[in-house]
């Protein structure tokens, strides 16, 4: 018998509950062309329903032409849109670089889906919510499981483990110890920062200390990246340090700064034409995620890969496949290492 997506105690009303059901299940597959739903006397015993609820429903439902009534036989299914995927897509936060993931996401399913986006701000308890209105509604839920706030007042990876086996895609991130296999285009934060800097270990010989500016505060940058930076500097025995921003830095030659946010880049080359350093020869720097400025300026820069995780992503979900890609990280060696 055919399940509805119902909760007794929601205050939507309960036959507008059943129609939205209905629809969503055939947007999503579940009901095909010709399927037959439940009578009227089966849906009210089942959930505990008014005839007149089921049958106002239904009313709707073939009004709108999701459904027919045929004499003696029951209901079924008149309209499907199965041929389109319907696909949640939630983001941490909203950036340049995950516009570049949307769209190329967008593109590579082409018309073959639709998708809707939602943001949970790094928030737990945020995410949970859009779970709990969104969980059924569509084929995919597609991830980014960044989450800093609000551990405390819900279980994110909890939540993640209710998305049906097959549906969860993670996204930017992995999270191996979730309970089903899932679809996972994710960075290697630690080891992509570790091989990147391994990649200019000729350009940072000449330098004696390394910093690395990573604001911890309200930025919800992923810890891994300073574990590969120590890693690094451990290896090589450099002098290194780990900063909040560059406003108040002094700089001393032989210095190669490994910047994340803009700002602070901004705030370094400021610093840097304040003195008689070069750039490049005395005072380096290293900055993640590339630019059209940054390449003006001429700052070596690392990056992932923005465009072929949307693409990725977009092309195994297609393909029905199951499997964990690390995307591509790249560095474009310029003069300012």
């Amino acid at each position: 018998m055919y399940k509805l997506q119902f909760k007794p105690f929601d205050k939507t009303p309960k036959y507008k509950q059943i129609v939205q059901s209905v629809i969503t299940d055939i947007e999503r597959g579940v009901l095909k062309r010709e399927d037959q739903l439940p009578s009227i006397s089966e849906l009210s015993a089942e959930y505990y329903l008014a005839r007149d609820t089921v049958e106002k429903a239904y009313r709707e439902l073939r009004a709108r032409g999701f459904i027919i009534s045929v004499q003696g036989k029951g209901y079924y299914v008149q309209a499907t849109d199965a041929s389109k995927l319907k696909i949640l897509l939630v983001f941490n936060k909203l950036s340049s670089y995950k516009k570049i993931i949307y769209y190329s996401f967008l593109n590579a399913l082409g018309d073959r889906a639709t998708v809707d986006l939602q943001i949970h701000h790094h928030s737990a308890s945020l995410f949970q919510d859009i779970m709990e209105k969104s969980l059924g509604k569509y084929n995919y839920y597609v991830i980014m499981p960044h989450f800093t706030q609000d551990l405390d007042k819900a279980d994110f990876k909890a939540i993640l483990n209710n998305i049906p086996a097959g549906e969860l895609v993670l996204l930017d991130k992995d999270l191996p110890d979730l309970k089903h296999p899932t679809l996972a285009v994710f960075q290697d934060f630690d080891k992509d920062i570790f091989g990147a800097l391994e990649g200019v270990q000729d350009l940072l010989a000449k330098y004696h200390k390394l910093v690395l500016v990573l604001p911890s505060v309200g930025n919800n940058y992923p810890v891994e990246i300073a574990w590969g930076f120590r890693t690094f500097c451990a290896k090589h025995q450099k002098e290194f340090a780990i900063k909040e921003n560059a406003m108040n830095e002094v700089l001393e030659p032989g210095t190669a700064y490994v910047v994340v946010e803009t700002t602070d880049l901004a705030e370094l080359i400021k610093k840097v034409r304040q003195t008689p350093y070069l750039l490049g020869r005395e005072i380096g720097i290293l900055s993640f995620n590339t630019s059209t400025l940054k390449e003006l300026l001429g700052i070596t820069v690392i990056s992932t890969d923005f465009e072929a995780m949307g693409q990725t992503a977009a092309e195994m979900l297609l393909q029905g496949r199951r499997e964990k890609i690390k995307n591509p990280f790249y560095t474009i060696r310029r003069g300012s290492l």
